[in-house]
């Protein structure tokens, strides 16, 4: 599913919305020239009366044809909205603008030029949107098989209306709508062995947030094989834990930086069940894992139904998957060991203190105790 680009050398503007039967027309081409004519004449940020100015230059964009038939339309068949784009380059320099020069003209091409893959699209799908809205990745391909349900909407960006949708159809008209220009693929019943090659091809970098620790594993292995890194970010009470691995730099690096050691898919599957909250925490980071953390992960399954996740946390790893991959697409060095982003040590006055540090370290014995790591 994709917006249908309105070709007007076959069929006249007229012809189509009578086609198209639009519920909605959203028709503001006057305020993008308005925009677009203050963002290559800066000189009027403090001009106050520079509407003779604008008129002139819409009257010069416009070249003797009427508004609607300049710039593109756009129709969006879920939700039956027709609307009103400048054309692709133009499009992209005035929703970047108020990005330069922390992000210059060059580099802003990198990052649209950026090919991601997301897999997993809860946390994922902050990370998805994120750099999206700051001008990146114009190809991404999104993988989650899941449908929205109730207990999801404290930490994705959607709401009850969202309830029983595919996760990969918010994300697609989401984006789509932000940048009509923007090729999407999507993989909604997830990424699979079968699914994999294609998932992966042509991909510069993985974003990798599944919750099933085997499609993890391989897909790791996948993109370790093919060179291509990998960014995880993972919700951790009010704060994350962050990880990057180039396997784009280094081909034989261990999979999770080596923390579980050089496992495989066959490995994996020799796991007890007992063994897997283990593994997960290895994965996670046991010495960054927060003290109520580590006290909900015990009583999954007996008084709460799943691990807790928080809406700060989920959209502090979209800013953070979002940063990775701005430094990845300009060349630039990251991090590589596991990096945890914390709001609680740098905004409780207490957290550093003695005592609760003390009483923290008790309580990361007793849990290792009880998962047996």
């Amino acid at each position: 599913m994709k917006p249908e680009q309105l070709d007007r050398s076959k069929e006249s503007f007229s012809a189509s919305k009578h086609r198209l039967q639009p519920s909605k027309v959203v028709d503001r081409f006057d305020l993008l020239l308005e925009d677009l004519f203050l963002i290559r004449n800066p000189r009027f940020k403090f001009i106050k009366d520079h509407s003779e100015e604008v008129q002139a230059f819409t009257e010069e964009y416009r070249a003797g044809k009427p508004l609607e038939e300049v710039g593109e339309w756009f129709f969006f068949p879920w939700n039956g909205t027709l609307a009103h784009y400048l054309p692709h380059e133009e499009h992209q320099e005035i929703r970047t603008a108020r990005n330069r020069n922390i992000i210059t003209k060059e580099e802003q091409e990198k990052l649209y030029g950026l090919t991601v893959a997301y897999a997993g699209l809860s946390v994922g799908s902050h990370g998805a949107l994120t750099f999206a809205l700051m001008g990146g990745a114009r190809r991404i391909k999104i993988a989650d098989p899941d449908e929205v349900s109730a207990s999801n909407l404290n930490r994705i960006r959607f709401d009850f209306l969202a309830l029983g949708r595919k996760k990969t159809d918010l994300v697609l008209e989401y984006i789509y709508q932000l940048n009509p220009y923007a090729e999407i693929d999507v993989y909604d019943s997830g990424v699979a062995e079968e699914t994999m090659d294609a998932f992966l091809k042509g991909v510069d970098v993985l974003v990798e947030e599944t919750d099933n620790l085997e499609i993890k594993i391989r897909l790791r292995l996948a993109a370790r094989e093919r060179g291509i890194p990998v960014v995880m970010a993972t919700d951790n009470g009010d704060n994350i834990i962050v990880e990057v691995e180039r396997f784009d730099v280094d081909k034989t690096k261990q999979l999770f930086n080596g923390v579980i050691g050089d496992v495989n898919v066959e490995m994996f599957k020799s796991f007890t069940p007992s063994d897997l909250p283990k593994l997960a925490t290895k994965i996670a980071g046991p010495e960054l894992v927060t003290e109520r953390m580590m006290s909900s992960l015990l009583q999954v399954g007996r008084e709460i139904y799943s691990w807790p996740q928080l809406g700060d946390a989920a959209t502090l790893s979209g800013v953070a998957i979002a940063y990775i991959l701005k430094r990845l697409a300009l060349g630039q060095a990251v991090n590589e060991e596991k990096c945890e982003i914390s709001l609680d040590a740098l905004l409780d006055p207490e957290h550093h203190a003695p005592h609760v540090k003390s009483a923290r370290e008790r309580a990361r014995a007793d849990f290792f105790a009880a998962i047996g790591l």
